[in-house]
């Protein structure tokens, strides 16, 4: 067979194996919304049951390098979580959300590489390179819980907030500690220290480099999908650039992730725009999670897990003591320190819905071949992913509901509907008047069809009326939403008077201050 003829059989097979990857996304995904009873259970949860049951009949879906794991899943993961987090709320809780990013990433790794290597079998070294990889969490499937039944934007921006940032410090040190199996490097602080140091400040540099670059490069055209491509270019090229400067990608794309979700997607991206890419992301994302967790049916078996029953046990419950020391520990000091307000049945909850998920497994794949133990790692981060997604995930509702924080969601959902309708009323009577100022139609059917529409369009607004007397606490819900409505309106006038050449360069947003303000 000749080279050509080997590489297009190889392109070949990758697409099949594509296909497929998808079609069992999309049924899985699919199942979980038509079936009552499975909707109870993690999506994520759901793929590794499959991914599992396809490597039982010996289906391979993807065989990828230990680096190309990192370099393709990583970057669309961390760039669509950075996306969606609001900087003005992550401000607002900032200090407890660093201390249970830094500290509580140092905690977990030496508590889970403590317990591993004095009870169990593991080196140190392997040890160590474990608690790196599942002191990241993933929060998927607990926020879109608390966003589903309404629980608070402080727990939910404290989850999130945590989750994103841990990534990144988590990623450095397992890059860090990586090497120390293979003998490469000391474990010491003089060493360790100034290379952390140098990862974040170079991924930070580059982060903002081409945050900005981009933020105010889209300021001057309004092309929906040039823009949405320049979104996913500047993920991986941050990555690799990054990398290649030796700095940490993964803070790179976290903060370049950060300025376009908050800065470019306001100045140069109209709302149109806007959602077609975070709508972009949230496929990307979806399916990138798809591959990951299908990944752990190549990787694991189920007589593995068992043989590395012990192992597991003390993982986690190394895993949920380091959790509990880091929440209730730091979160006590912080609202000692700068009153954050988080109370312990939130605290139950944050240290209850630290869910381990595909940026572990992540990592895990990602040890070397050449590593003795890599096998054992896999073995035990995957036990631990499983125990989070199966435990902690199906019971973060009963949780919520027992402590009492359900919050209103679901009603501001139903009063945003009934708005949205009443408008879309509207338009259409406004709509058939012109109709019937001009007699472009028939007159008589135009004017029943009016008084139709009419009789519906005051029923929906004596509901409104009635939902606001019922409700007072929609007037927080209002002011919020208008709020938001007026700082797209600001950072769209801006966009468009620079496209249009009045105006050389962008304002800093003005009522974003003046909000701030107002709320001290």
């Amino acid at each position: 067979m000749s080279l050509e003829s080997a590489a297009d059989a190889a392109i070949q097979q990758s697409l099949e194996k594509f296909v497929v990857v998808l079609s069992v996304s999309l049924s899985v995904a699919t199942v979980s919304r038509i079936v009552p009873w499975v909707r109870q259970i993690p999506y994520t949860l759901l793929l590794v049951i499959v991914g599992l049951g396809l490597a039982f009949i010996n289906v391979r879906l993807v065989n990828l390098s230990p680096q190309l794991i990192l370099e393709i899943f990583l970057p669309p993961l961390l760039f669509e979580a950075a996306w969606n987090v609001r900087w003005r709320e992550l401000k607002s809780n900032w200090f407890p959300v660093m201390l249970f990013t830094i500290f509580g990433v140092i905690i977990s790794i030496l508590v889970i590489a403590f317990g591993l290597s004095r009870f169990t079998n593991l080196t140190l070294p392997t040890a160590l390179l474990v608690g790196a990889s599942l002191s990241t969490t993933d929060p998927v499937s607990v926020v879109a819980l608390f966003r589903q039944l309404g629980a608070s934007k402080k727990l939910t921006i404290l989850m999130e907030g945590e989750s994103l940032f841990n990534d990144g410090v988590a990623v450095v040190a397992f890059v860090l500690l990586v090497s120390l199996p293979l003998g490469k490097e000391l474990f010491s602080l003089p060493i360790i220290l100034p290379l952390f140091l140098s990862f974040v400040g170079i991924g930070v540099g580059v982060g903002c480099a081409i945050g900005f670059g981009i933020s105010y490069l889209t300021q001057r055209f309004d092309q929906p999908l040039v823009e949405q491509s320049l979104t996913l270019v500047s993920a991986y090229a941050t990555y690799l650039i990054t990398e290649e400067l030796g700095g940490s990608g993964v803070i790179g794309v976290v903060t370049v992730g950060i300025i376009l979700g908050n800065f470019g997607s306001r100045i140069g991206m109209s709302p149109r725009t806007r959602l077609l890419v975070s709508e972009f992301w949230e496929f990307l994302a979806f399916f990138v999670n798809s591959i990951v967790f299908l990944l752990i049916g190549d990787q694991v078996k189920l007589s593995n897990l068992t043989d590395n029953f012990n192992v597991i046990a003390v993982c986690i419950l190394a895993v949920l003591f380091s959790r509990f020391v880091t929440i209730f520990g730091f979160g006590g000091l912080s609202n000692q320190l700068v009153n954050s307000q988080i109370s312990l049945p939130e605290q139950t909850v944050l240290w209850w819905g630290g869910l381990r998920g595909s940026v572990s497994v992540a990592l895990a794949l990602s040890v070397p071949a050449a590593l003795s133990q890599r096998q054992e790692i896999i073995d035990t981060v995957f036990g631990v992913v499983l125990f989070t997604l199966l435990v902690q995930g199906l019971t973060m509702q009963w949780m919520l509901e027992k402590f009492n924080l359900i919050g209103d969601q679901r009603l501001s959902k139903e009063y945003s509907q009934l708005l949205a309708r009443q408008s879309a009323l509207k338009r259409v009577i406004e709509y058939l008047d012109k109709l019937i100022l001009t007699r472009d139609r028939n007159l008589e059917l135009c004017e029943s069809k009016r008084d139709l529409i009419q009789k519906q369009l005051l029923l929906i607004e004596a509901e409104i009326i009635q939902q606001q007397i019922k409700h007072p606490q929609l007037d927080s819900f209002m002011i919020e939403k208008l709020e938001e409505n007026l700082l797209n309106i600001e950072s769209d006038t801006y966009a468009e008077l620079i496209r249009s050449g009045l105006l050389d360069n962008d304002l800093t947003p003005l009522l974003e201050e003046v909000f701030a303000i107002k709320e001290t």
